[in-house]
Formats: structure tokens, C-alpha cells, sequence
């Protein structure tokens, strides 16, 4: 399912109009970005966690050449799923 897959979904299951569930769902996922970038946790209950995680610099191999190279730290999303969605998954 991709991003227009899922605003047809919205707007088909409520009273709104697509460009009221494309508005709609840019805002939350607006939202969920601004709070991972505060490095805070996004939780939506049964669904899932979103949280900012810390990778530290390491080093490592390039494919190509085989040369030892430093990779930065960085900071990614990780994501946990919720119970009921790990429910609905493994039926």
C-alpha cells in the first residue's frame, strides 16, 4: 500500500473528502516526524512505538575496495510493533 492507496482508504471509511484525508494524514505524519526529531517517542497504542535510536560511529568495509572506513554515528527510527498489530499479523 502506498501514501494515495492509503488517503483512498481514509477517505473512503469517513465523511472526507480526499483532499480533507491527504491534508489530514500529512499532519500526522508531520507530527510524527516533529516529535522524533525532538527525539521524543511516539506511541499510538496497539499499533505500535516509534522511537529516535542512537547509532554509534563504527567502522567498517566498502564493498568495492575492501578499505577499512569510519562510519559516523547517527541517529535512526526504529519502530515496535504493538500487540494487537503483531495479533493481526500473525494470524
Amino acid at each position: 500500500m502506498r501514501k494515495p492507496d492509503l488517503v483512498d482508504a481514509i477517505a473512503d471509511r469517513s465523511d472526507l473528502t480526499k483532499d480533507k484525508a491527504s491534508a489530514a494524514l500529512n499532519i500526522i505524519l508531520e507530527e510524527i516526524t516533529s516529535a522524533l526529531e525532538r527525539k521524543e517517542a511516539v506511541n499510538l497504542i496497539g499499533f505500535g512505538s516509534f522511537e529516535p535510536r542512537e547509532r554509534s560511529a563504527r567502522m567498517g568495509k566498502n564493498p568495492q575496495t575492501g578499505e577499512t572506513i569510519q562510519i559516523k554515528a547517527s541517529t535512526t527510527v526504529g519502530f515496535k510493533p504493538g500487540k494487537a498489530l503483531k495479533e493481526a499479523v500473525n494470524v
